[in-house]
């Protein structure tokens, strides 16, 4: 089944033919497929900042062959808001229905609930806890009963944690409506040869890449955190033509002082990184 994001908004995603995942989690996967095929399924993907939980949903969907819809829950603020709301057109007061009524009216459709954990208020997930319970369904006065379709995968992916500003633990009458399956960063030998498939660069910069990324995830008092992301953009930015020097600065969103601890430390204990000398020039069309 395709189906085309200018017919309805939704779409199947392509599959990324270099997108690893552990077999633990695939079996998930492909228990959780199996499940949907007797009713809707709820999945809770756990991990990491940047270690793939998204990019897992996609290919779920690309190797399923599903439509996708995903959704920002950090911009929720009260409830009902995924499903739309009231709105002036040529000077009258109508209802616009969002995208999520149809989403999950979709049979087969992967759902992902991203950031569940951020919204602006708590009680925007309220209208959630119906959609997500055994009844899949709910009552709304503008659009009337909503039911779930047949075969809905919800995906709900989160950050838990002190240090991501926002977050909110989530409310465990809503976790306990979930599967969980837990995500971390890949071996090192994945990593490599993901950053040589995906961004271009030789074995060896792919090594040297990585050989810094575990040098910083070592050093508990930098408290920098190296995603797979963050490696990918490394890879990218070398591929470009960029030193190690200006892939780490350009990569590494942390604050100058600790920015200055990390190239410091790579330049003492391996001399990997070499001092810069900045200097300015025009920047203009040549």
């Amino acid at each position: 089944m395709k189906i085309s994001s200018s017919a309805n908004g939704l779409f199947v995603p392509e599959v990324d033919p270099y997108y690893y995942v552990s077999t633990e989690n695939q079996s998930f996967l492909d228990k959780f497929s199996r499940i949907s095929r007797k009713h809707p399924v709820n999945v809770l993907v756990v991990g990491k900042q940047g270690c793939g939980k998204s990019s897992l949903v996609r290919q779920y969907a690309a190797v399923n062959r599903l439509p996708l819809a995903t959704f920002q829950i950090g911009i929720l603020s009260e409830p009902g808001q995924l499903f739309g709301e009231y709105a002036l057109e040529n000077g009258e007061t109508r209802y616009k229905q969002f995208l999520f009524p149809q989403a999950i009216q979709t049979p087969n459709c992967v759902i992902h609930l991203e950031e569940i954990n951020r919204p602006e208020h708590p009680k925007a997930l309220n209208m959630l806890f119906s959609i997500l319970s055994d009844d899949r369904q709910v009552w709304m006065d503008e659009l009337g009963l909503l039911q779930v379709a047949p075969g809905v995968v919800f995906f709900a992916t989160l950050n838990e944690g002190a240090e991501f500003v926002g977050t909110e633990l989530l409310d465990p009458a809503l976790r306990d409506r979930f599967y969980v399956t837990t995500m971390d960063f890949l071996p090192n030998e994945v990593e490599i040869e993901v950053l040589e498939k995906k961004t271009g660069v030789t074995n060896e910069q792919a090594r040297e890449i990585i050989a810094v990324a575990n040098s910083i995830r070592a050093n508990a008092e930098l408290g920098v955190d190296v995603s797979t992301r963050k490696i990918l953009m490394l890879g990218e930015m070398i591929a470009a033509g960029g030193t190690l020097r200006e892939a780490i600065v350009t990569s590494l969103q942390t604050d100058k002082k600790t920015l200055e601890s990390v190239l410091l430390s790579l330049h003492v204990n391996q001399g990997k990184v070499e001092k810069s000398k900045t200097e300015y020039v025009q920047y203009i069309a040549a």
